[in-house]
């Protein structure tokens, strides 16, 4: 059974994580409103590249542009996966459920081609000797949209160049469920059906609207040059909402620490009574048996005096 001053030391030592849990707490509490922020803003941003694409392919009907040929299925196409994590971890299951996502992925594509934004994962694989692109070295923390432009040329290259045959991402969604909501996506190549105009407009380009808009050269070079930007919008909005979930599953991590922190000292703080009122109720017989012992050997040292004290007299 532990001591008293253990079990102090033991409280003053929760206490002081407590104050780190709660410390981070505010921050992430912080972060997280600034991400909100700029989740916020982002959202218009990628809804009107999106837009204009559509705007775009109702004038190519048929394109065969090289961004929205149809995904390869076959065994031997090679995969390319962007995976979102955080550099730091104690964000609950935030890290593990991108992870197991992308673990699963690569189970069921042997042949895929990992660039890991954040230093959690790049350290989860590198443990586990899962290879990885080792020059894609991308913090997660919260995003702009240079850092999102940087990534997408880079896993463009590969893309174009044909070393991978397909791109999707993994990333969290705050928007699509209740904490840490994974989602995967092929980035590329586009799917034309992502692209449908508002209802009421026509799929395909009339005459008059023809003479309403003027691409140069042409539509599809258009096209080439606009897809990037569209994809770096994603990336970056990917990097935003991620970065929010991340703070919010920190803020329930440290909500979750700070209360089994409070639990822990209330039970600590028992046993800590208990100790101290047992010690205390062994004092008290200690003095009161001690008491009984001097009573004891004085009324036995007045009985002898008692009886010296007779054949005298």
């Amino acid at each position: 059974m532990a001591t008293s001053s253990e079990l102090k030391s033991r409280m003053s030592g929760i206490r002081e994580t407590k104050k780190v849990t709660d410390a981070m707490y505010m921050i992430s509490s912080v972060k997280m409103r600034r991400a909100k922020c700029d989740m916020l803003e982002t959202h218009p941003y990628f809804t009107a590249l999106k837009k204009e694409i559509t705007e775009l392919l109702r004038f190519i009907p048929e394109t065969q542009n090289k961004y929205f040929q149809s995904k390869p299925e076959h065994k031997g196409a090679r995969h390319g996966l962007l995976l979102v994590t955080s550099d730091k971890g104690l964000a609950g299951g935030y890290n593990q459920n991108a992870i197991k996502m992308a673990e699963e992925f690569v189970d069921q594509s042997p042949n895929t081609l990992l660039f890991i934004v954040g230093e959690y994962g790049r350290t989860h694989f590198a443990n586990r000797n899962v290879p990885y692109d080792t020059n894609f070295e991308f913090s997660a923390a919260i995003a702009s949209m240079w850092e999102a432009r940087r990534i997408c040329l880079y896993i463009l290259e590969f893309f174009n160049t044909g070393r991978v045959d397909d791109i999707s991402i993994i990333y969290s969604d705050p928007e699509a469920g209740n904490g840490s909501e994974c989602q995967l996506q092929c980035l590329l190549p586009l799917a034309r059906s992502s692209f449908r105009p508002e209802e009421g407009v026509s799929e395909k380009a009339s005459k008059e609207d023809w003479n309403t808009k003027e691409f140069y050269p042409d539509p599809n070079t258009v096209l080439d040059c606009i897809v990037p930007s569209y994809l770096a919008g994603y990336i970056y909005s990917s990097l935003i909402d991620s970065y929010f979930d991340e703070q919010e599953a920190r803020m329930s991590a440290m909500s979750v620490a700070g209360k089994n922190a409070e639990d822990m000292i209330k039970q600590l703080k028992v046993e800590y009574n208990r100790v101290r009122q047992a010690k205390i109720t062994r004092e008290m017989v200690e003095i009161a048996s001690g008491a009984r012992a001097l009573k004891k050997k004085r009324q036995m040292l007045q009985s002898e005096g008692h009886r010296l004290e007779q054949p005298n007299q």
